[in-house]
């Protein structure tokens, strides 16, 4: 029994100690975002960061897009993105999990927001630091600006594949037509290029582009957006 005791208190101090730990590694990397953050935020505060965009002579409003182009994009990448702060601790969950499941870090669980402060603040490096850095930045763009003015920001300088950069270069250039004008089939399948523009590009891969879009639409006829029969209707 006592030999049993020992073992059960030197498992119980290592459990400790790694928790210990653990809280040090999350201080130490949650300063070091939190710097690079405010950092980042003082040489392009939020306000001006959103009028150099909406300057673009082609910048594109809420208002302009067509409403399942809106629909689909949220569906396909923040499906929280009306109700959450900027992070999402869901999909965060979800993304550790699967990343700790794969021994990968290929997950990241961004929300809209956190997208929109790493293209516009930081670099695309897989750094935890950059990461904890992307959640600062983008609760301080939740409470700066609206939510539809971060869509419009994200969807007016997201990269579409094929050099285009924005939802109205991606119509134009993808299709001849300003976004308003897009059917409803062009708008899910511009929703889903994002995620892997160089992949997906419809000029590059149609093949992927069809796989992706269909993927977008499942999302969408998951979460209500759409009926089974709507989607179907979509891909012909």
């Amino acid at each position: 029994m006592r030999g049993l005791k020992r073992v059960g208190k030197f498992f119980l101090g290592v459990l400790t100690g790694l928790f210990t730990l653990g809280l040090i590694v999350a201080a130490v990397f949650g300063v070091k975002g939190y710097l690079m953050s405010r950092e980042a935020l003082e040489q392009l505060p939020v306000e001006e960061m959103a009028e150099e965009i909406q300057a673009d002579e082609h910048f594109t409003t809420i208002e302009e897009l067509p409403e399942l182009y809106v629909q689909a994009v949220i569906a396909a990448e923040d499906q929280r993105f009306w109700t959450h702060g900027g992070y999402d601790l869901i999909a965060i969950g979800r993304a550790l999990w699967n990343d700790l499941r794969t021994l990968s870090f290929a997950e990241g669980g961004s929300t809209i927001t956190q997208q929109l402060a790493k293209n516009q603040y930081f670099t695309q490096e897989k750094r935890i630091e950059r990461k904890v850095a992307e959640v600062f930045a983008a609760v301080e763009i939740e409470a700066v600006l609206t939510k539809e003015e971060i869509f419009e920001l994200y969807v007016n300088t997201i990269y579409f594949g094929s050099g285009y950069y924005g939802i109205y270069d991606a119509a134009m250039g993808y299709y001849g037509k300003e976004p308003s004008a897009l059917s409803d089939a062009e708008a899910v399948m511009l929703a889903g290029l994002p995620n892997a523009p160089s992949a997906y590009s419809p000029d590059v891969s149609p093949e992927l582009a069809g796989q992706r879009m269909r993927q977008v639409l499942r999302c969408m006829t998951e979460q209500g957006v759409l009926t089974e029969g709507e989607a179907d209707a979509l891909l012909v």
